[in-house]
């Protein structure tokens, strides 16, 4: 168990590493937003299952608390993320580069 415990914090780790590279080489704020969230969701996962694998024999009573942790943030992250984009959108210049605009045609825009 100790072998895949590690495996799965240096995937965490790594992860967290490339979400990091990835949030300074993105080109505008709403890619940065989603590289940033991605790579931390899924770092967090296997960080945690890297905890949770390495408690399994000395803290058995871990893994519910690990478990409902790995929920709450598979929940707040995205929300957390699109809150930020949002506001981001509502108070900055709209980038030249955006495709499609979604909240233009509900008249959500400035």
């Amino acid at each position: 168990m100790t072998i895949v415990s590690y495996v799965f914090l240096i995937i965490g780790a790594l992860f967290f590493l490339l979400g990091g590279l990835g949030v300074l080489r993105m080109p505008d704020t709403f890619n940065r937003i989603q590289t940033g969230t991605k790579a931390t969701t899924l770092g967090s996962f296997s960080m945690i299952l890297g905890v949770i694998f390495a408690s399994i024999e000395s803290h058995p009573n871990w893994i519910f608390k690990l478990v409902i942790l790995i929920i709450l943030i598979a929940l707040s992250n995205p929300v957390g993320s699109s809150t930020i984009a949002k506001a981001i959108y509502k108070s900055k210049d709209i980038p030249s580069n955006l495709l499609k605009d979604d909240f233009k045609d509900r008249g959500e825009s400035k």
